[in-house]
């Protein structure tokens, strides 16, 4: 088992930068490949960044390569996602995620990850 608890959301203006963390407790956190999903109000979840075991490789939804980054500290156990230039028509609420991943499973497949967070809201205004 794994908890995982995200924080740093809020509401921004668009343009703006904000960063999330989240927590991760319970089993080895590097057992784990772990990412960002993002769900607006009415839509489904989708995938955001994602990165490897051991942070040398990383995956990124095309909406946001170049403005976002994920990153993980092991010893910390915990979770990143520095997001810059924010738009306002992404405001959704955040979710962090565990998943084993294995070799053929894909980082961009909410399917894959298994534990969840919570979520924390990103609200941007224009």
């Amino acid at each position: 088992q794994v908890q995982l608890v995200e924080s740093g959301g809020g509401l921004v203006q668009a343009g703006d930068s904000l960063r999330l963390s989240c927590a991760a407790s319970g089993r080895s956190f590097t057992f784990y490949v772990v990412g960002w999903f993002r769900q607006a109000p009415g839509k489904e979840r989708e995938f955001v960044a994602a990165i490897s075991r051991s942070g040398t490789s990383t995956l990124y939804a095309n909406s946001v390569k170049g403005r976002f980054t994920i990153s993980r500290d092991n010893a910390a156990n915990t979770l990143h996602l520095q997001m810059n230039r924010l738009k306002p028509e992404k405001t959704a609420v955040y979710y962090c995620a565990a998943g084993l991943v294995t070799s053929g499973g894909s980082y961009n497949s909410k399917e894959e990850y298994i534990y969840w967070g919570q979520g924390s809201q990103v609200a941007v205004s224009s």
